[in-house]
Parts: C-alpha cells; structure tokens; sequence
C-alpha cells in the first residue's frame, strides 16, 4: 500500500514515516502544494495512494485547501468515493471548528490531534480497514 506524508515539521514528519512505513511504501511532501502535485502524479502513474496523513496547518497552501484540491482531482478522475484516498488530518488544534472543517467541508476521513502516537495511528488505521 501506497501512503502520502504531508508536514511541514521535519521531526514530524520523521516520526510518521517511522510509524507508517512498516506497512506502507511512504512518500513525503513538505506542504500543499507538493501534496497536490504528488496526488496527482501517483494517479498518472497509476500508482494512488491508499492514504494521506496530512497536517492542517502549513505555509502556503494548507491542509485543508490541499484536501479540497484533492478531492476535487478526484472527483474530476471520476473515482467513485469508495475508492477515495482515506485521510487522516493531524493538528495541534482541538477544537470544534477545526474538526468541523476538516471533516464536513474538507472531507478528511479521520481527525488526529497531535502529539500522534504509534498506538493512536494504528487504531485509526486499523478502523479504516488499512492494517
């Protein structure tokens, strides 16, 4: 299986890819922009991510523009959403607002607050039927 890591932090981005790629092969974009860019070229090489780990807040495009982005590919690549990327967003913001967003309008499929544990990540890959 195939994973995107989106972080704008070096060491958290580190600690991801350590957690994920004993299951996944892992690529790494350090912003939006490049998020969006690698979405697209996994779906022209015919190589689709079964997961985005995304942060919500980075320079730039952030990560919920970047998932609406995605989405919007997607939906213009005709994949039916069951087949949709799962993306779990991470941040250091608990709030209602920000889970609100992330999931109703930017349609993440899992919500974690960071720090992210190696127990926590597996649960919710485990209830995404990943693991």
């Amino acid at each position: 299986m195939k994973c995107l890591i989106v972080e704008d932090d070096f060491i958290s981005r580190r600690i991801l890819k350590e957690m994920l790629s004993q299951h996944f092969d892992c690529d790494i974009a350090i912003n939006g922009e490049e998020a969006i860019t690698s979405f697209r070229l996994a779906h022209e090489g015919k190589h689709p991510y079964d997961l985005i780990c995304m942060d919500i807040m980075m320079p730039g495009v952030n990560g919920q523009e970047a998932l609406r982005r995605i989405r919007e590919l997607e939906r213009s690549l005709d994949i039916p959403p069951h087949l949709e990327a799962k993306v779990i967003m991470t941040t250091a913001l608990d709030d209602p607002k920000t889970v609100v967003q992330a999931f109703y309008q930017g349609g993440a499929t899992s919500y974690i607050v960071k720090p992210v544990s190696k127990q926590k990540l597996m649960n919710e890959l485990r209830a995404l039927s990943l693991l």
